[in-house]
């Protein structure tokens, strides 16, 4: 078993949710930060807390879909600390929910560019600094939706089904060059994050009808289907990583799905879209 402490630790996406509670929960287990995010007011604050639980804290704005900034970011991580032994690639957005016939493929790019262009992005820049450590440890945050597909989240689900391919592929890199780097993907299920609530205030013009089904299903997520809390979920994260685990999944609904799909990879999109009327009505 690994440990934590004196590690010096990227995470981000850590002005909320996930990435906030992970800081947090490396501050306490005793690593060095590195954070950032694209919101400085709500990254600022996770800096005062993690510096109240005694970490040493680097700090920065970071918006990950920018490739140069990434790499500016990674050098500067490596030239304050020198070293870096652990990336967490958390940094995500939801995207708009609609049909793939009504998705702008400014939807896509934009989904695309933070959630598996950021992974890529942050993987390869920080990547040498890992190796170098000699202790090196990549995390990438997939989903439940990295290994199931489900009706109007196509830019979403592809960008997580990527990020799990992604991480795969490196892995088995890491160990054909015989790397020191460990490399793991995570699965979360619903956490309770703002991210559906931001992507609904973050959606552009919409009719009362289709207003009407995005308040709807935001209400649906915050209310029955986000369960498990960013700290728990945080927990589970750490703890598999300390443990070396290549493959963590949070919460009981991802570890229920991920079994389903393997049982019946080719039929459980029925059931998805049954699940899928019963949650948020006929989409029609």
């Amino acid at each position: 078993m690994s440990t934590l402490r004196d590690k010096v630790a990227v995470v981000t996406g850590a002005g909320s949710g996930i990435g906030r509670a992970l800081s947090l929960g490396l501050a306490r287990r005793g690593a060095r930060l590195a954070i950032s995010d694209v919101d400085e007011d709500t990254l600022a604050e996770t800096g005062e807390m993690t510096r109240g639980a005694g970490a040493t804290v680097h700090l920065a704005p970071l918006d990950v879909s920018d490739r140069a900034s990434v790499a500016g970011y990674a050098r500067s991580v490596a030239d304050h600390y020198g070293v870096v032994h652990h990336l967490y690639n958390n940094a995500g957005i939801a995207g708009d929910a609609r049909p793939l016939i009504e998705t702008d493929y400014e939807i896509f790019e934009r989904v695309l560019s933070v959630n598996l262009w950021g992974v890529i992005y942050g993987s390869r820049e920080f990547l040498p600094h890992l190796i170098a450590s000699g202790d090196g440890h990549l995390v990438n945050i997939s989903s439940l939706n990295g290994f199931m597909g489900q009706a109007n989240m196509s830019a979403y689900c592809t960008s997580k089904f990527g990020v799990r391919g992604f991480t795969e592929a490196l892995r088995a890199e890491m160990r054909a060059a015989r790397h020191p780097v460990r490399v793991t993907v995570v699965h979360p299920g619903g956490v309770k994050t703002n991210i559906s609530s931001a992507a609904l205030a973050a959606a552009g013009d919409l009719t009362l009808d289709e207003r009407a089904r995005a308040e709807r299903r935001t209400q649906v997520y915050n209310e029955k289907l986000f369960r498990t809390t960013a700290e728990q979920a945080a927990k589970v994260v750490l703890d598999g990583v300390e443990k070396g685990r290549e493959r963590i999944l949070v919460g009981p609904d991802a570890k229920a799905v991920d079994l389903g799909v393997r049982l019946v990879p080719a039929a459980y999109s029925r059931f998805v879209a049954w699940w899928e009327r019963r949650m948020f009505g006929d989409p029609q």
